[in-house]
């Protein structure tokens, strides 16, 4: 195989390089060009899609193109929040994977200039009765866990979902969020001639070498275990001493432009910032800390390994940045300087990127970094729906299945996943108002540097790759619009979303199909919603021998409590009250879990999501949140995945009471199991309060039961106990199995 092949390279790729370089490239520079052409760096198949999305927003100050989108919250004060995917590493390795995952993610924030506040964790997972998938599971919420814990940044929530499409080929998506006052605010630019680049941090091993153009730009295989030595090894305490070096450093303003070493390592971090400032830089080999004996220059300038960041900072202030390196025990390396660029024949000025093999020694590679950065090739790959969508489109989901036994197939869907948020650390820094294990996570918007504001920051990260199968314009849409309503039934106005587009192979048109589509559905959800969407992700390749997953955009959306005045109503019942469903049931089981999961079925169309609607009812439920006390209201959930039925029994686990719905308020398993969406239960006192302050709005609601006893009643449909549903979530519990 030729040496372009065997690094990732197509033909046409090699030709595109020959014409930029007016030559042929050397193997050092070939491997440059490898890293940062995949996919996973370089969007090569996403790009001419991504541009559809919303982006811009009076409150964003950074938006897509940087380490983390950033927006202003007010009073000085700004929050960066950035999502990301370790999907392959974390099928090959899943503690190192999923660890190094949030160790990447933590990075793209303290780049910013944010103390890092917060990490969710959005995990999909093949089926548990399979060991395999159990060992993934296993070692990934460890390295979660491990990592986070021990690096100091609390894990607040997140999702887990079990689901065959993610045999062998999990999705680990991980999303954080920083707090930073805005004049530290700081973005990835070499800029200033003669300036230095200072490596900080660990030194380069030769783990993570083709990390993402061997894991991330192929699916998976049988000879997929070969490739553990592409995953990163990550160090949770020197990630610790890392953040609040460079925090230190940013503070004194002596840092001129940082960027963290993740994916394609050095050749990323100095190309993209020369790249970003129109600037050129040379890059010495020897004076790059290196951990292993007899490394080659192509290794040392792909490794992607943890733990270290590029800062640019002038030689007047290198003293100082030596000295707080010291304090903090962390190392620091001058490994290049920023250069002139070089203006061509035509007048075009260009920045290069040179990397010698010692100051004032041989020339190694010569390329424009902005080649590398910002012009890798940009594929329009062909597109078709699936053969049988129309087929499948003109039918009924669940009316043609068997519809006997609900009670055991409610049961089947009841599981209790408080065992993985129990090896997270949810309270680090005391900022955690609302725990995992409900709608939303709620944060006091607070840290050093900013000390409290009095204000609040909503988020939750949530996906469904069931709609998204049956249709993924609607399907990202309604995910949009879910993640949205979970923010705001903790208080929060929802501000802003990143997402991670999870797919698989991008040269198999469906796949194709589905992710524009999917970038349809949630530009047209963001738009009507006012929400910008401010950083992601795109993880293509998610396949097993041949086979693409569901495809799986997952969004973590975040909202401001401009006052955080109390604790907002949790999901459990408590006390009791009536309960009102604000929204109406569609008669449409189109992508539920009853139909897809429980019976197979993926026919239909996914029920209308109306927008303007939906805003309305955002509106509504910021609004009783924080008149809670007003209207009495005790507990307020979002129906969604599992429809009315799961989230009846949600409620009730979280709480201490049962409830007895009205007859006729749900009359059978479509009314019980559907998913449509724009809708809340609301237990209150005041149960004509909250319908008037609903209808004010525009939206329907009604009585449809009453919070008491100790049962789960619904007539004619499902009569089971609270001990009965207890002991069912705990023969069904998520523990910690091995293989």
């Amino acid at each position: 195989m030729s040496l372009h092949r065997s690094l990732g390279l197509t033909d046409s790729e090699y030709e595109m390089i020959v014409g930029i370089l007016g030559r042929s490239p050397n193997h050092l520079e070939l491997a440059m060009y490898s890293v940062m052409w995949s996919e996973h760096c370089s969007y090569k198949s996403s790009r001419v899609h991504l541009g559809r999305l919303p982006s811009k927003g009076e409150n964003v100050l950074v938006g897509p193109g940087e380490n983390a989108g950033v927006i202003d919250i007010g009073d000085g004060i700004a929050v960066a929040i950035r999502m990301e995917s370790h999907n392959h590493p974390s099928a090959i390795e899943p503690y190192q994977g999923a660890a190094t995952g949030v160790g990447g993610i933590l990075r793209d924030i303290f780049t910013m200039g944010a103390r890092p506040i917060a990490l969710f964790d959005s995990l999909r997972m093949g089926p548990f009765e399979d060991a395999k998938n159990r060992w993934i599971f296993s070692g990934v919420v460890s390295g979660i866990s491990g990592y986070g814990n021990a690096v100091g940044v609390p894990t607040v929530g997140g999702e887990i979902v079990f689901d065959k499409s993610f045999s062998s080929n999990p999705l680990v998506n991980v999303a954080a969020i920083g707090i930073l006052p805005k004049d530290r605010l700081v973005l990835a630019k070499a800029s200033g001639v003669g300036n230095l680049a200072v490596l900080l941090g660990s030194s380069t091993g030769r783990d993570g070498i083709g990390g993402v153009s061997v894991l991330a730009s192929s699916g998976f295989d049988d000879s997929s275990a070969e490739k553990r030595p592409s995953v990163q090894v990550g160090d949770p305490y020197e990630e610790k001493r890392l953040i609040e070096a460079c925090l230190e450093l940013l503070d004194m303003k002596v840092v001129v432009g940082i960027q963290d070493l993740g994916g394609a390592g050095i050749s990323c971090a100095t190309s993209e910032t020369a790249a970003n400032a129109g600037m050129g830089m040379d890059v010495y080999i020897s004076e790059i800390p290196v951990r292993e004996a007899d490394m080659e220059p192509f290794e040392i300038m792909t490794s992607e390994s943890q733990e270290r960041m590029l800062a640019i900072v002038s030689p007047a202030s290198l003293e100082q940045v030596l000295a707080v390196a010291k304090k903090w025990e962390i190392s620091a390396s001058v490994v290049g300087v920023v250069t002139d660029p070089v203006v061509l024949p035509s007048g075009k000025s260009v920045g290069i990127l040179r990397v010698y093999d010692k100051p004032n020694g041989e020339l190694l590679a010569e390329v424009p970094a902005a080649s590398l950065a910002d012009e890798a090739p940009k594929y329009r790959r062909e597109m078709s729906e699936p053969p049988d969508l129309q087929a499948r489109r003109s039918l009924e989901a669940g009316f043609q299945a068997d519809k006997s036994n609900l009670e055991n197939d409610l049961k089947s869907m009841l599981f209790d996943p408080s065992w993985i948020f129990s090896q997270y650390d949810h309270q680090l820094f005391l900022n955690t108002v609302v725990k995992p294990g409900q709608d939303a996570t709620l944060l006091k918007a607070a840290g050093p540097g900013v000390g409290y504001t009095g204000k609040g920051i909503g988020a939750s990260a949530d996906g469904n790759s069931r709609w998204c199968a049956v249709d993924p314009k609607g399907g990202a849409a309604m995910v949009v619009a879910e993640s949205a309503l979970n923010v705001a039934l903790v208080g929060a106005e929802p501000a802003c979303l990143v997402d991670c587009l999870n797919f698989g192979n991008p040269e198999h048109p469906v796949v194709m199909w589905q992710l524009s589509e999917a970038i349809d559905g949630i530009a047209l959800a963001c738009q009507a919603l006012g929400i910008p969407v401010v950083g992601g992700n795109v993880s293509f390749y998610n396949e097993v021998n041949g086979a693409d997953i569901d495809p799986a955009p997952v969004v973590t959306t975040l909202g401001v409590v401009q006052t955080l005045i109390r604790r907002p109503p949790g999901i459990g019942f408590v006390k009791p009250a009536s309960l009102v469903l604000v929204g109406n049931t569609q008669r449409n089981l189109a992508g539920s879990r009853w139909a897809y999961q429980l019976k197979n079925d993926n026919s239909g169309s996914l029920p209308k999501l109306d927008l303007e609607a939906h805003r309305s009812l955002l509106r509504a439920m910021v609004n009783l949140v924080w008149n809670s006390e007003e209207y009495v209201v005790s507990a307020l959930h979002d129906v969604s995945d599992g429809g009315l039925a799961l989230a009846l029994v949600e409620m009730i686990l979280a709480g201490e009471l049962g409830v007895e719905i009205s007859k006729g308020a749900i009359s059978d398993h479509v009314d019980l199991f559907s998913e449509s969406p724009s809708r809340v239960l609301v237990a209150t006192g005041k149960p004509e309060a909250v319908v008037g302050h609903v209808s004010g709005q525009g939206l329907s609601a009604r009585v449809i039961g009453e919070v008491t006893g100790s049962r789960l009643y619904i007539p004619g449909l499902v009569n089971l106990s609270i001990d009965e549903l207890r002991k069912t979530v705990k023969e069904n519990a998520i523990t910690r199995v091995g293989s």
